[in-house]
């Protein structure tokens, strides 16, 4: 392949992935990883600023889909119910059929301290994109605030899972996860 082929960014996660697995995060430098994808150090370093932000390309992208979900999800739905329809949208499209790649990820995340605390950050943007879109549907400042934190949750609750079973799709183990946490968190009665 060409050194300006479009799908770069691609070839250059594909590549990573598969040197961070063979010889581990800390041992793999940038170099290692544009020679195995067929590219230059420069052309890796126009599309990430160092080796971490080559586990999170989707993620880039991730907040504004999700919210460009939710902003279009049906307006009589509850602030929870545009969350999880964003969520369902999007995990019926690019997970399904990544699982071994994902789980891949997931053990290099897992193995690093740093990619671990970049994880997380993942998840605070997701929250805030999730945050703005409630905003623009009409939902109050704190409570967008606090179901979008609570559907990342469920979202990364539901993803672990999924990664760690292997026969259910990612869109029946979202629903089982937010269905069980709605149980969870549901007030108990009250004895009359």
């Amino acid at each position: 392949m060409g050194r300006w082929a479009p799908d770069a960014a691609l070839r250059l996660e594909r590549a990573a992935l598969e040197l961070f697995a063979e010889q581990g995060y800390a041992a793999t430098a940038v170099p290692e990883i544009a020679a195995r994808a067929g590219l230059t150090t420069r052309t890796f370093f126009r599309h990430f600023p160092d080796k971490r932000e080559v586990l999170f390309l989707y993620e880039r992208e991730l907040p504004a889909v999700v919210a460009s979900l939710v902003a279009g999800a049906p307006a009589f739905l509850s602030p929870l119910g545009l969350v999880m329809h964003g969520f369902e949208a999007m995990a019926a499209g690019p997970f399904e059929g990544r699982r071994a790649e994902l789980q891949a990820r997931r053990a290099i995340i897992g193995s690093d301290e740093g990619l671990r605390e970049r994880e997380l950050l993942k998840n605070v943007l997701l929250a805030g994109g999730i945050t703005e879109a409630l905003s623009g549907q009409g939902v109050g400042k704190e409570e967008a605030r606090l179901v979008a934190r609570y559907g990342v949750l469920v979202f990364e609750i539901a993803l672990n899972d999924w990664l760690d079973g292997n026969s259910d799709t990612f869109s029946d183990v979202l629903h089982s996860t937010a269905y069980r946490m709605g149980q969870l968190v549901r007030p108990a009665r009250q004895e009359e």
